[in-house]
């Protein structure tokens, strides 16, 4: 019953976190390239409510459910497809961490001092840095999904 509760968890952690990356993605594609400084605005501190609200929430129902699965299933964490899934779930991380972050949070200063009808050059190279990291930084997590559903040998 606990391994089913665990395994819950890490799905419904996964669902969180893709979803969430994903749409962010277009919804903040489309807001950024509607340009007004109220829409960007609205969108900017809507990435910051949705990454504590469902990114951070999601990546602690994946580690939480994953290692508990992990562990009392008997899978070596340091052996295979859970080792590289691991490898590949911290880079994702990391590029969010040191660099996706500290971009949304540069942006959402910027957006809050919005004048006029101009967002400013700044803002739109930052926009750009942002899907670049941001796509960069799914190839790892759909990589690790697939080896977390295959597991291959």
């Amino acid at each position: 019953m606990l391994y089913n509760i665990a395994l819950f968890a890490h799905v419904t952690g996964v669902a969180m976190l893709m979803g969430n990356i994903t749409v962010t993605a277009i919804w903040k594609f489309y807001a950024d390239r509607d340009g007004r400084p109220a829409v960007l605005s609205f969108a900017q501190k809507l990435v910051t409510y949705t990454d504590w609200s469902m990114t951070f929430w999601g990546v602690v129902l994946i580690m939480g459910g994953g290692y508990f699965m992990a562990l009392s299933a008997g899978f070596p964490l340091t052996e295979g497809w859970l080792l590289w899934s691991q490898v590949l779930f911290v880079a994702a991380g990391l590029i969010w961490l040191f660099i996706i972050v500290p971009i949304q949070i540069k942006q959402a200063r910027l957006a809050r001092a919005f004048e006029g009808d101009d967002v400013g050059d700044e803002y739109r190279a930052l926009s750009k840095r942002w899907l670049f990291w941001g796509l960069i930084s799914t190839v790892p997590l759909v990589v690790a999904t697939w080896l977390m559903v295959v597991k291959p040998v």
